[in-house]
């Protein structure tokens, strides 16, 4: 029986009160009593009625200064002190929404201040970076000696609020469009401060609509690999709600795939494929979510050996050079992997279509170059291919000295090589990375668009103004979706990809000089 608030506290007073009817020592003492309950201090101990076990335990009511009902209520109060403490830490510890904290704000709550410092990392508060958004609204918060004002798309945002009694501001804003990615930062006291390139703004597609069936996400699975001489991968699989194993549904890969799963995360695809395959805008397709491998149980394997020589002489991590291993390599050996051993496992256990026209393939950073690879390589397994901040750059460049080819060759052998039947949507940010060994991603990016161009591939090129971050191709992953199915036909097993109207329509891409004279 739910009884009103009212009526429950009531209650609980009274067992309080019957429970614990004396509390010795004086109001100072008391009070050092509670606060040590509170903090869970060791020194603090049970009243004797609450005792699981022990002799205090055992005593007759009458001994113990409880009769049967003040007993009942002592056990009762227990309860209801632990469900409460426990509730109180997990809701001082709960992060907010930014709903909730726009809410909170509109409100003028006492509870904004705590909401804050659940939600947001202290160093995020001081460094003017801390930021929390549903679709097109958002909140931001900031610590600051002087009143900062926020600066969002380099355009004057809302007017910062004070939180009373600390050096905290806050705003909340609605910034739109939806579905592209935005900045922001603030100005205190005539400096720049703080801020983002990448604050992506989801669209309604990113998030899982009312009435959507909602697929299956299996457990982590482990495969060992031949082809990479004991590698070990975790991946998932995913299956929508509307597959039926009498049909062959098609395929979509997802590297560094643990990325990719969580719903409320940064990159929301797994809401983004729910809607689209309910409106029936993508076919249904089965997903692949695959980690890169381990190779640290294979030692002394020619595997082994090479990843282990690459982590020595570039001082990477193991973990982290078997990935380069995997995903710069230009060769045809990891598609020949997924091929062959993980969608050949998969393949066992669902009813996937086998040709290329549908299976997809994505990934981002190293495994944007690695999406493009494979369908390079295997246009026969791989025909839909979306890179975000792709790295084709020269990461894996003559490490093997049998392969001339690394990453940077790639827009070179777009335009001298064969014409594959591949349809790719690349993203980049002109604030990606300048490195000094491998090179610039954001002019790689735009020469490799230039070479898709120029040899009248089926593309499309996002070019934004972000930063090595997966921000502006998660907000525009509905659209990307869209764009890379469109035109599907299951009736078909395939295409001949042809450019847009569109695109043939515009130049190719020219650059300009930012961030500094350009006379």
């Amino acid at each position: 029986m739910n009884l009103p608030l009212a009526q429950r506290q009531s209650e609980l007073s009274e067992c309080l009160v019957k429970a614990f009817p004396r509390e010795r020592g004086d109001a100072s003492t008391r009070r050092s009593r509670l606060r040590r309950r509170e903090s869970g201090s060791p020194s603090t101990s049970l009243p004797s009625a609450a005792l699981g076990a022990g002799s205090a335990s055992k005593l007759p009511h009458s001994q113990s200064g409880l009769g049967p009902r003040g007993a009942r209520c002592a056990v009762v109060a227990i309860i209801a002190i632990t469900s409460l403490f426990v509730a109180g830490v997990a809701f001082a510890q709960e992060k907010a929404s930014a709903t909730r904290l726009i809410e909170l704000a509109k409100s003028n709550s006492a509870e904004l201040r705590g909401a804050i410092s659940a939600t947001f990392d202290a160093k995020e508060l001081s460094a003017g970076m801390a930021r929390a958004g549903q679709g097109p609204e958002f909140f931001f918060a900031t610590n600051a000696t002087a009143q900062p004002s926020l600066m969002i798309d380099d355009a004057p945002g809302p007017k910062m609020q004070a939180l009373a009694g600390s050096d905290l501001w806050y705003a909340a804003a609605r910034i739109e469009p939806v579905g592209r990615l935005h900045s922001f930062y603030y100005m205190v006291n005539g400096a720049r401060f703080g801020g983002r390139l990448d604050l992506p703004a989801f669209g309604p597609l990113s998030y899982l609509q009312p009435g959507a069936p909602s697929g299956v996400l299996s457990e982590k699975i482990v495969h060992t690999s031949k082809i990479y001489d004991g590698m070990k991968s975790e991946y998932w699989i995913y299956v929508p709600a509307q597959y039926d194993a009498k049909t062959p549904a098609a395929l979509m890969v997802f590297q560094d795939g643990g990325w990719y799963t969580q719903r409320d995360g940064n990159i929301p695809v797994l809401n983004a494929i729910d809607n689209l395959i309910g409106q029936k805008r993508i076919p249904v397709m089965i997903c692949v979510f695959i980690f890169p491998g381990r190779i640290g149980d294979s030692p002394g394997t020619p595997t082994y050996n090479f990843v282990k020589a690459y982590s020595d002489k570039w001082h990477r991590t193991l973990d982290d050079s078997m990935r380069s291993t995997l995903y710069d390599t230009v060769s045809d050996r990891y598609a020949r992997f997924l091929r062959d051993e993980v969608l050949a496992d998969v393949g066992a256990k669902y009813n996937i279509r086998k040709d290329a026209y549908s299976h997809a393939i994505t990934g981002l950073s190293s495994g944007g170059i690695c999406s493009f690879n494979a369908a390079w390589q295997m246009p026969d397994q791989f025909s839909r291919v979306i890179s975000w901040i792709g790295s084709f750059t020269s990461i894996q460049w003559k490490e093997d000295p049998n392969n001339p080819d690394g990453g940077q060759d790639y827009p070179d052998k777009v335009l001298r090589e064969p014409k594959r039947n591949i349809r790719v949507w690349l993203q980049d940010g002109s604030a990606d990375m300048e490195q000094e060994r491998y090179g610039s991603w954001p002019l790689a990016n735009v020469r490799m668009a230039n070479a898709l161009k120029l040899k009248e591939y089926d593309f499309h090129f996002s070019f934004g103004k972000g930063t090595h971050n997966p921000g502006q191709g998660a907000a525009e992953f509905p659209e990307e979706m869209i764009w890379l199915w469109r035109d599907y036909d299951s009736s078909k097993t395939a295409q001949t990809y042809e450019m847009e109207a569109a695109e043939k329509a515009k130049p190719v891409f020219r650059v300009t000089i930012t961030g500094r004279d350009s006379q």
